[in-house]
């Protein structure tokens, strides 16, 4: 029976791994495609290798705080995770049809902290201890904090770039056209680091509860895990969804080569940062925020803030939607069961 659930959760962790990268993979070539450095096919291929290579080499920290740092894996039921992905499954569906930007973190986060109240609620387990508490506020923390930071930072480039270059020749618009494939190459790397291995975290969850894996001191990836999460979720991204290109591209700001570089250098620094520190953040979030940013560092009446007001409020809703999605899902097994 534990061979045939850890059968089921590894395939629905795979589907949202793909889902995954589909949804949020047009955040790393968006930039790319939108100001014209490269054709959407092979924006698509260097975005799928640098998400392979980040989410093989450098997951491990991400993996960790989801399988182990959001809820006790030893008190919540696989059902809760089943629910709990699911939530996030069908929350990134959603928003991909409405073609919104929304966070796949913030969608898993909430289908995790829903699918563990109502379990301890229904099961009778003391909530404060089937969640951590302390780590969920300093993650909230981290994911609220560092759309902002974002958008500052890329404020501030933007704002430096055009004092020192005044209004940039075409020359140097070719010269950010070069730089902006090596940026993407690396905000590739620092999503695939910290999206792919939430996918890895759940596996493991899932193994430990089962009772099939128990992870030594160390926290060292199972490898068989490492790389079809990677695989699937870099294939995700290869495949990612032309609608959110659209609405990040071109409905947000009109992006330039220069604009797209700075955007995306500042969003790499902030997510490879709370990917090595164990942080799970919204790289879609911090990649739509540092859009704004340089947009409004350059030319602020040039953003259609309506977008800009769409995307918030889908971010704003992503956690409870999320949740509230999981715990309607773990009701009706329950109630079926």
């Amino acid at each position: 029976m534990s061979f045939i659930l850890a059968s089921g959760i590894v395939t629905a962790v795979l589907i949202y791994a793909f889902i995954n990268g589909f949804h949020d993979g047009g955040n790393v070539v968006a930039t790319m495609i939108s100001s014209q450095t490269l054709r959407p096919r092979y924006a698509f291929a260097i975005g799928a290798v640098s998400e392979f290579i980040g989410a093989f080499f450098l997951g491990g920290a991400i993996a960790r705080t989801i399988s182990t740092g959001i809820v006790n894996p030893h008190l919540i039921s696989i059902w809760s995770l089943f629910a709990a992905l699911a939530g996030a499954i069908f929350w990134n569906i959603i928003t991909w049809w409405r073609g919104f930007p929304s966070s796949s973190s913030h969608a898993l986060i909430g289908g995790l902290v829903g699918a563990a109240l109502i379990d301890s609620f229904l099961m009778s387990r003391k909530v404060w201890q089937l969640i951590y508490w302390q780590n969920l506020i300093w993650i909230f923390v981290v994911l609220f904090s560092s759309p902002l930071i974002g958008l500052s930072l890329g404020y501030l480039l933007t704002k430096l770039i055009f004092l020192l270059g005044g209004a940039l020749s075409p020359k140097a618009n070719r010269t950010f056209k070069n730089l902006q494939i090596l940026s993407s190459f690396f905000i590739g790397i620092s999503h695939g680091s910290n999206d792919a291995p939430k996918a890895m975290g759940i596996i493991v969850m899932a193994l430990i509860i089962l009772g099939i894996y128990r992870p030594q001191e160390g926290f060292v990836l199972p490898l068989w895990i490492v790389l079809i999460c990677a695989v699937s979720f870099s294939f995700g991204v290869f495949r990612a969804s032309r609608r959110l290109i659209r609405t990040l591209g071109t409905e947000l700001y009109k992006i330039r080569p220069v604009h797209g570089f700075l955007s995306q250098s500042s969003s790499a620094l902030i997510v490879v940062l709370s990917s090595l520190t164990g942080f799970p953040v919204s790289t879609t979030q911090i990649v739509n925020s540092s859009v704004i940013g340089v947009g409004a560092g350059h030319r602020a009446k040039a953003i259609r803030w309506k977008v800009a007001r769409d995307i918030f409020l889908s971010w704003l809703f992503t956690i409870p939607g999320a949740g509230a999605i999981a715990v309607l899902l773990y009701l009706l097994v329950y109630w079926l069961a």
